[in-house]
């Protein structure tokens, strides 16, 4: 497996690339792992990550997030255990770091020498780090789904239906306190889908009850509140967070403001 890793990372055109499908490589791992665990019964998939996973999203992603589902057979640190299991047995020894003492349960993951095996690191103990996240109380109303993935492995997941992460999204959009360019490329793509996606308006309304009051956000408003959020943020401040995960460069010509209003 550590060989495979290897080989989609020499075969990429840039090092940014060889490092994103190295990444993306031993996120499958770990996936696969949580399916052998029978995580998919507790939590389920979110994020960009997801995206990328479930419906080949033209960006990479740094970091894998859940939201539990049910607490029967929630079990991180004996998930992380076999995940580190399971990469040594992929000649992919990892140092793991399980925290559930808070109410977002994190993992690290990090794994020495592949960095400098892809010849993307001179330094052979400077690691490849992935984290993992669980929000053990998530907003209600979210739908979930499962589905076979393949990519590099084949594995099943749990995960949010494609309006939950839509709704998801925009509640980063909204209230995430800093800009990340990430977040408003994936706005890019929800809203170039043909019909254009829509969110699950009830999950986005509970997220922002959640986070900001009741009351504070209207669900319905999304639109006009993704538009004074973009008024807020300089073009060039997003491009510089998106542009190193882009599978295809030129997709940083998207990032044109009046354009992305449009969609909305």
């Amino acid at each position: 497996m550590k060989e495979q890793a290897l080989q989609l990372a020499r075969s990429a055109g840039t090092p940014e690339a060889a490092l994103n499908l190295l990444r993306e490589y031993v996120q499958a791992l770990v996936l696969r792992s949580l399916h052998e665990s029978e995580a998919a019964a507790s939590i389920a998939f979110v994020g960009g990550t997801a995206l990328r996973f479930l419906h080949n999203l033209p960006r990479f992603s740094e970091n894998l997030d859940f939201s539990l589902v049910s607490p029967d057979g929630y079990d991180g640190k004996k998930w992380l255990a076999k995940v580190k299991r399971d990469l040594a047995l992929n000649n992919l020894p990892a140092e793991l770091t399980w925290n559930d003492r808070k109410t977002v349960n994190t993992a690290w993951i990090r794994i020495a020498g592949l960095l400098h095996d892809a010849g993307l690191s001179a330094y052979p103990d400077q690691k490849l780090s992935i984290k993992l996240e669980i929000d053990t109380r998530p907003p209600a109303g979210a739908v979930c789904e499962r589905t076979i993935v393949t990519r590099n492995l084949t594995f099943l997941v749990q995960h949010y239906n494609l309006p939950s992460l839509f709704a998801g999204k925009l509640h980063a959009l909204i209230c995430r306190a800093y800009p990340k360019g990430r977040d408003w490329f994936d706005l890019i793509w929800y809203r170039s889908k043909v019909p254009p996606q829509e969110p699950n308006l009830p999950f986005l309304q509970n997220a922002f009850d959640q986070t900001n009051g009741a009351g504070t956000f209207q669900a319905a408003q999304w639109r006009q509140l993704v538009r004074d959020r973009l008024e807020t943020f300089a073009m060039d401040a997003l491009l510089l967070d998106v542009r190193p995960f882009l599978e295809r460069k030129e997709d940083a010509a998207l990032f044109e403001k009046n354009a992305i209003l449009k969609l909305l």
